[in-house]
């Protein structure tokens, strides 16, 4: 039996176009023209997979400190349909942010490290505002209101899942989303929406034999592949934690005093990553990006707010960044630091301050810290300072 062929040069007929692909590559185009450097499209089905770990994730305490990281709101998250009951797609989307190489000045100011992703405008902001831009577009697209859900980190969904199904794009060893061309810097949001959109395939692609994240994470917070200690995580430590920072931990936590970007910048995927210039995520002054630690610890109420709102950095507080400066001043400081610190003890409105400083007078150490926490052990009327002091007495003997 013979299959008749089109003669030379006759037209061949061509499928019609896909409406579903059609509408898919649209969405992609205007995500991008509002300011979202990377985009794709998962199904809004349940991640049944993901619930098992992290039952299992808070079973072996990882998230211990996180007390809003509870078992039910982990199963919630697992389904975007307990958000949004008619949701259809999610689309996953990502504003890069690395600025290109960039070091601490070398000025001679003992200066803190923020996290580079705290340097600019509060990112739930930013990409909160590009989502809107984009469903107004699209309503305008369709011609219909369209019903969607804009999240960005605060609810309750788990994004880099949502990236991963996407293929935005794979998990990292030190559980980073990483996104090709951008590495790990990348700030995630979605948008679900109630219609039909095609979705795209997850990445192939995992970190072979590399282990540099693990070995290199300061404290030590990254236990295994895939899986982070949160109680040693310095960004936790610098940003969540509201008390007393662990003693055995300050010495490992060197200049940060906002997050840590350790386990990104070793990473080879991330070392790769392409120069951005998002305007909105740079550092509005030096003190965005590498705060002076002796500012950090005598700034006023006035000063904290006027340098860091509509940043990401007022989530530590006041207290909690001077209390990190502290920590990181006990780390890098010298005997020229000594006086800052004395004067802290002696005049912080906040105990918590008072004792970090306390304890980066006993690890800078030398007879002029020891005489100086001996003659404020005497004044300091809170008791967990004065254990502080004691400690840090001890520690310079």
């Amino acid at each position: 039996m013979s299959t008749s062929r089109p003669a030379p040069g006759s037209l061949v007929p061509h499928p019609p176009p896909d409406p579903r692909a059609q509408l898919t590559a649209r969405v992609k185009m205007l995500a991008a023209r509002h300011g979202l450097t990377v985009s794709a499209i998962a199904s809004a089905d349940p991640f049944p997979e993901v619930a098992d770990h992290l039952d299992r994730h808070i079973e072996a305490g990882h998230v211990e400190g996180l007390e809003w990281f509870t078992r039910d709101r982990a199963r919630f998250s697992t389904d975007v349909r307990n958000l949004q009951p008619s949701a259809r797609s999610i689309l996953s989307v990502g504003i890069a942010y690395w600025p290109g190489p960039t070091d601490k000045p070398d000025d001679g100011i003992p200066r803190g490290r923020i996290s580079r992703y705290a340097w600019g405008r509060d990112y739930h902001r930013v990409i909160k505002r590009r989502l809107k831009a984009l469903h107004a577009d699209l309503e305008r697209e369709l011609g219909r209101k369209i019903k969607a859900r804009l999240l960005v980190d605060t609810a309750r969904i788990v994004e880099r899942a949502v990236a991963a199904r996407a293929g935005l794009g794979w998990y990292g060893k030190n559980a980073c989303l990483i996104v090709p061309g951008h590495g790990s810097w990348v700030l995630l949001g979605e948008m679900v929406v109630d219609f039909d959109l095609e979705p795209d395939q997850p990445l192939e692609r995992n970190c072979g034999r590399c282990v540099i994240c693990i070995d290199r994470c300061p404290t030590g917070a990254i236990v295994a592949p895939y899986t982070i200690h949160t109680p040693k995580c310095i960004s936790y430590l610098t940003i969540e934690l509201r008390e007393s920072i662990p003693h055995e931990l300050r010495s490992k936590m060197g200049d940060w005093v906002y997050g840590c970007d350790v386990c990104q910048e070793v990473c080879p995927y991330t070392g790769a990553a392409r120069a951005m210039d998002d305007e909105e995520l740079m550092p509005a002054s030096i003190d965005n990006a590498w705060p002076s630690l002796h500012w950090l610890l005598e700034m006023t109420r006035e000063e904290f707010g006027a340098t860091y709102f509509g940043t990401p950095v007022p989530r530590s507080k006041r207290r909690g960044l001077a209390r990190n400066a502290a920590v990181a001043l006990g780390n890098i400081g010298t005997d020229d630091d000594i006086p800052v610190l004395q004067r802290v003890m002696a005049g912080h409105d906040e105990p918590l301050v008072r004792g970090h400083a306390a304890w980066a007078l006993g690890n800078i150490g030398g007879s002029e810290a020891r005489q100086a926490l001996d003659r404020l052990l005497r004044t300091e009327p809170n008791a967990s300072a004065r254990d502080e002091i004691t400690q840090a007495l001890e520690a310079s003997q």
